[in-house]
């Protein structure tokens, strides 16, 4: 299961082997994620800023003004560890999402414990580290003041092809490509300007010993089988069948990771047809179990018939990891990040297991790769504090363990080690999204952003609707589905 090759025709991938492509859906970015109305305003404040930038460097984002943010001098696969940069002595601002990893009392390896070990490697390179609980936004807004108050960022919710008027480049895409696997996921005109922190696909978060009580030997492999496992679950046990954290609007916003390569089976769909497609969530006549349709509609159903908690306005995000932990919530659907969070959450780790999303397109099941939150330095920088900010990336990728530390799937070329958790994934292809066409790059971005649905980018709110429609018996489904096609198509047409 570990360790076979890597196939790239059409972009599945039989077992675990990660390829160097872009994934857009399933990393952590999207789950905490951003509206798109923030990204316009971010990208309208650094307008005027990045013209002067232009004018300054010769050049916009792409290879003409790559060199000139990079003031260190060095790229990233230059960079040998405990060899470059020794003589570096600079104090660096790491910004991040991962605010239970700033707590002493994180039951993982916290930040505390991996500075100490940078600094065994790189004693003169401060790294101070900064959290918020609403990252995805406040990241946005960093952005905004185009200043140096922070030198590594997990790049929030960023066109393609602004990424160069923000950040660093690491180095010819090609070139990063052989240090790391999925280097053109943050990347543009030929240079990379984000490396992935792990590797993440998505599925179901799930109890183990909830669904032996109630009687399940097999885990679902559609949306209607799941249905009729949380119906048990039920009615054989005490357990909320499926808890779906409708007060974290992120967490609503989950339910659209699935509906790429997971619900359809074909890689091109999220950058190359949904772009195109003027009614991308109508049911598919010919098999109602997949395509986005089937994704929403499985949430939808589920709280039709009374599967979730009884009062989903109450619902606690922090105190529902112990809960699936203790066998107090049978399955909850969120990306393989959570894994690990909710196995240290009590004293029953092995209950909390992992499973492929219950869709399977003719006779197979698919899970999408993609990177988690991508770590890109600011172009604003100097050079010392750049350079030692590329250093400690480079080390957080390659001495640190984080990946495996948090469930994840390393991104250093060659490191195929796969977390436990996807022990129920060996009969899974990996799919991975294929990019935009050329041309395209900002298309599905300007359309998601038009339509205001916000796919794939923190917009949980219509998710609750979902929630909310389900359980006053008001919207049907498809009267759901019919007015987001609606709003879809007209962007797609606005954009044509």
């Amino acid at each position: 299961m570990l360790n076979p090759s890597f196939t790239h025709g059409g972009n599945v991938a039989r077992g675990w082997t990660l390829s160097d492509e872009p994934g857009a859906i399933g990393s952590r970015e999207n789950k905490e994620g951003s509206l798109m109305n923030l990204k316009k305003i971010a990208a309208a404040g650094v307008a005027v800023a990045t013209m002067v930038s232009m004018a300054a460097c010769g050049g916009g984002s792409g290879s003409g003004s790559e060199a000139a943010n990079n003031k260190a001098g060095v790229t990233y696969p230059e960079i040998k560890l405990g060899e470059t940069g020794k003589d570096v002595k600079a104090e660096i601002t790491f910004l991040n999402a991962r605010t239970d990893m700033g707590l002493a009392t994180y039951p993982g390896k916290n930040w505390e414990a991996y500075l100490k070990e940078f600094n065994e490697m790189y004693p003169d390179i401060k790294v101070n580290v900064q959290t918020d609980s609403n990252y995805a936004d406040s990241a946005l807004t960093r952005l905004q003041a185009n200043n140096d108050s922070w030198d590594i960022m997990m790049i929030p919710a960023v066109d393609l092809s602004e990424l160069g008027n923000y950040f660093v480049s690491y180095g010819a895409t090609d070139e990063v490509g052989k240090e790391v696997k999925l280097s053109k996921e943050k990347a543009y005109d030929g240079q990379t300007y984000g490396i992935a922190t792990d590797g993440q696909t998505s599925g179901v978060v799930y109890n183990a010993k909830v669904f032996k009580d109630a009687g399940i030997t097999e885990l679902p492999k559609t949306p209607d089988e799941y249905i009729a496992d949380l119906k048990l679950i039920k009615e054989k046990t005490d357990a909320i069948p499926l808890y779906t954290n409708f007060a974290e609007e992120w967490a609503m916003g989950a339910w659209d990771f699935y509906i790429g390569g997971i619900a359809t089976g074909n890689p091109k769909f999220i950058n190359q047809v949904m772009p195109h497609d003027k009614a991308p969530f109508a049911k598919n006549d010919k098999d109602p179990q997949t395509y986005p349709y089937a994704v929403y509609n499985t949430l939808y159903q589920a709280v039709a018939n009374g599967l979730t908690e009884e009062d989903y306005s109450t619902t606690d995000w922090e105190s529902s990891k112990g809960k699936i932990n203790n066998g107090e919530i049978g399955s909850m659907v969120l990306g393989a990040w959570a894994v690990t969070q909710m196995k240290q959450a009590g004293d029953h780790p092995d209950d909390v297991q992992y499973m492929p999303f219950p869709i399977t397109v003719d006779g197979k099941q698919y899970a999408t790769l993609s990177g988690n939150y991508s770590m890109g330095i600011n172009k604003n920088s100097d050079a010392s504090r750049q350079e030692a900010a590329m250093i400690f990336v480079k080390w957080m990728t390659e001495k640190s363990g984080y990946a495996q530390n948090e469930g994840g799937i390393p991104i250093v070329q060659g490191d195929d080690k796969m977390p436990e958790i996807y022990e129920h994934f060996s009969d899974v292809d990996l799919i991975v999204d294929d990019p935009a066409l050329e041309g395209e790059e900002d298309l599905f971005a300007d359309i998601n952003s038009d339509s205001e649905l916000g796919i794939n980018n923190g917009n949980g709110k219509k998710i609750q609707d979902i929630v909310v429609q389900a359980a006053t018996k008001g919207k049907t489904i498809d009267q759901i589905m019919d007015e987001w096609n609606q709003k879809w198509g007209a962007a797609v047409e606005s954009e044509s």
